[in-house]
């Protein structure tokens, strides 16, 4: 418990990076003042809705650029391991954010909807962040993409 503790409020004290605004959340309500304060009111929550193809080959069925997969805003909440509710919440600069369903690859049968966010501009991260150890490149020089866990929301502005 000391150690999960002690991570969430390392997480929370961290300093921001070049561009981020971020602040951790202890309900759902400050969840939506943060959002909207940089969103504005109208606002959409994206998200995976299970673990299902975790750790198996899926094959990607139907893509959605949300804002028409132009560079857009969003705000990234990720639940941190705490006692009660806490979410790590920001949003970076230049982004895009994407919808898909994920399929079966030898039935095309659908078995989960994802959320995908891309960072455009990486050039302020660190050499070392596990992204560019793991793709074998370095800041400015690619874009990263990931999926949403289940458990965690971006938020876009309403289509």
């Amino acid at each position: 418990m000391e150690v999960m503790m002690a991570h969430a409020l390392a997480a929370c004290e961290l300093a921001p990076s070049t561009g981020e605004i971020k602040r951790c959340v202890g309900s759902i309500e400050d969840m939506m003042d943060f959002t909207t304060s940089i969103l504005g009111r109208n606002v959409a929550a994206r998200f995976t809705e299970s673990m299902a193809g975790s750790r198996h080959e899926v094959m990607l069925g139907t893509v959605k650029g949300i804002d028409s997969g132009r560079v857009t805003k969003a705000v990234s909440c990720h639940q941190i391991l705490f006692p009660y509710l806490l979410y790590y919440c920001h949003s970076v600069p230049k982004v895009r954010v994407y919808e898909a369903d994920l399929l079966n690859p030898k039935t095309k049968v659908k078995i989960n909807h994802g959320a995908a966010i891309c960072h455009i501009d990486m050039s302020a991260w660190s050499a070392t962040h596990e992204a560019f150890l793991a793709l074998g490149s370095r800041p400015g020089l690619i874009e990263v993409c990931h999926w949403i866990f289940e458990i965690d929301l971006i938020w876009t502005i309403a289509d």
